[in-house]
């Protein structure tokens, strides 16, 4: 009975984590998608200067 509680809490703490590591992942990449936004818009209206 202690081992299958074990497996079954070792399961449900990879399936957090593994779903933890999803969710950040796709939170990641949406950040990225708006940047790159940001990034356009900024080209467009050539506001933008680089410094030497």
């Amino acid at each position: 009975m202690k081992r299958l509680t074990a497996l079954m809490l070792l399961a449900m703490f990879t399936v957090g984590t593994l779903t933890a590591c999803n969710t950040m992942k796709g939170a990641g990449q949406d950040v990225q998608k708006v940047g790159e936004k940001v990034e356009d818009s900024a080209n467009k209206t050539g506001g933008t200067t680089t410094r030497p």
